[in-house]
C-alpha cells in the first residue's frame, strides 16, 4: 500500500500560486490602503529632493494593512532610486538598540558586526547612511526594550524618514520626552477594514493563489463576514489556504460550501479570536490571570513577581493593556471601594465582580 501512489503525477490543483496566500506576501497594489500610502509617500519624498523627510507614527488594530502598505512603499522606493536607503526592521524579533543595530548594518550590506559593541555598530550605520538618506521603519515597536538606538538616529542620521508602526496609539505617551521632542511625527490612523473591503481583498488574493472559477461569490462573502467578526484580515487569508488545501487533498475542482463550513468549525473549535503571538513575558501574566483571576491588578502583580517575573509595574500595566485590546482578559475599574480606586482583572470574558 502507498499513501502517495494516487498524489505523485497529479498535475491539477486548485493553487496556481500558493505564495500568494503566505503572510509575507505582498501583492502589487496594497487595496483600500491608497490613500494611507500617500500619506507616507508624502513623508519619504522630500528625501529625494536631498532635503530631510517627515517623520511618522501609524497605529491601528492588528491585520489592518499597516505593514504592507508599508512595505509596499519601501519596494516602490527601492525600484525609484538608490540615493534613499529602506530600513524595515520587526521590532517583535529584534528588540533592543544591539539587535537592532546589528539588523541594520546587514540591511545595508555591512556583514562584519561580531565582537562590535552597539555605539561602534551605529558609527558604521552613521558613517553608510549620511552619504545619501534613508527610510528606518520600525514595526512593533511597543515589543522594543530600549530606545537609544531611536534617539541616536533621530539625533546623528542627518536625512531620514523615521516610520513607527504599533497597534496602540497611546504608545507615542511613553516614550521618553528628549526622543519624543526629536521625533515630533504625522499620525497617521488606519482604520479597520469593512466586510465589503474585506471581500475585496479576499477576492484579490484569490485571483493571485488559485486557478480561475473555484471560488464562488456567497463562498467569498461567508470567509469575509468571518474574518470581519475577527477583525484581522491575515484570518482571511489563513481561512483562504486551509479551506483549498481541504478541497485539494479530496481532489475537488471547486471549492463548496462543506468545505468552507469544515474549515471554520475547525477554526472556532480551536477557539482562535486572532491569529496572534505573545511574547514570553505576555504569556507568563497571562497565565498567573488565568489562574487567579478574577483578582485586583495589584495582587495579580505580586503573584507575577514571586513567580519570578521581571517586568516593573508599569511594564505591566501596558502589557495588560494589551491583553485586553486582544480580547484575552478584560477589565473592570471599582472606584470609591474600601482600598479607593482600582481595576480587577479576569481571565477571557467578564465574571460576576460584586465580592471585589
Amino acid at each position: 500500500m502507498s499513501y502517495f501512489k494516487d498524489f505523485l503525477g497529479a498535475d491539477e490543483s486548485l493553487f496556481r500560486n500558493e505564495d500568494a496566500l503566505d503572510l509575507e506576501w505582498l501583492p502589487k497594489v496594497i487595496p483600500y490602503r491608497e490613500e494611507q500610502q500617500q500619506h507616507i509617500a508624502t513623508c519619504i519624498k522630500p528625501l529625494l529632493a536631498k532635503r530631510n523627510g517627515k517623520n511618522l507614527f501609524i497605529y491601528g488594530d492588528p491585520g489592518i494593512g499597516k505593514t504592507a502598505a508599508t512595505r509596499s512603499l519601501l519596494r516602490d522606493l527601492e525600484e525609484t532610486t538608490d540615493e534613499v536607503e529602506g530600513v524595515y526592521i520587526n521590532c517583535w524579533q529584534k528588540n533592543t538598540s544591539y539587535k537592532v543595530c546589528v539588523e541594520i548594518c546587514h540591511l545595508l550590506g555591512y556583514k562584519f558586526t561580531q565582537n562590535k559593541n552597539t555605539e561602534e555598530i551605529f558609527a558604521i550605520i552613521k558613517n553608510i547612511v549620511n552619504k545619501k538618506a534613508a527610510v528606518f521603519v520600525f514595526d512593533e515597536t511597543d515589543k522594543i526594550e530600549d530606545f537609544d538606538f531611536l534617539y541616536s538616529i533621530l539625533n546623528d542620521i542627518y536625512r531620514k524618514t523615521v516610520i513607527v508602526i504599533t497597534n496602540y496609539k497611546e504608545w507615542l505617551g511613553s516614550l521618553e520626552p528628549r526622543i519624543r521632542s526629536r521625533l515630533m511625527p504625522d499620525m497617521l490612523e488606519f482604520k479597520k477594514y469593512s466586510v465589503n473591503e474585506i471581500e475585496g481583498i479576499l477576492k484579490q488574493r484569490i485571483d493571485y493563489a488559485f486557478v480561475p472559477g473555484v471560488w464562488t461569490g456567497p463562498l467569498i462573502r461567508r470567509i469575509a463576514e468571518k474574518t470581519a467578526t475577527v477583525g484581522d484580515i491575515r484570518a482571511g487569508i489563513y481561512l483562504l489556504r486551509q479551506t483549498g488545501m481541504l478541497a485539494d487533498n479530496e481532489g475537488s475542482k471547486k471549492i463548496t460550501n462543506e468545505h468552507v463550513e469544515a474549515t471554520l468549525a475547525k477554526l472556532d473549535e480551536q477557539g482562535i479570536q486572532k491569529p496572534m503571538d505573545l511574547d514570553e513575558e505576555s504569556r507568563n501574566i497571562l497565565t498567573v490571570i488565568k489562574e487567579l483571576s478574577p483578582r485586583k491588578i495589584g495582587d495579580l502583580f505580586s503573584a507575577y513577581k514571586e513567580k519570578g517575573g521581571g517586568a516593573t509595574y508599569k511594564t505591566f500595566q501596558r502589557k495588560i493593556a494589551k491583553l485586553e485590546k486582544a480580547k484575552l482578559i478584560s477589565t473592570n475599574k471599582i472606584i470609591g471601594g474600601k482600598e479607593g480606586t482600582t481595576t480587577v482583572i479576569t481571565y477571557g470574558r467578564a465574571k460576576t465582580l460584586s465580592d471585589f
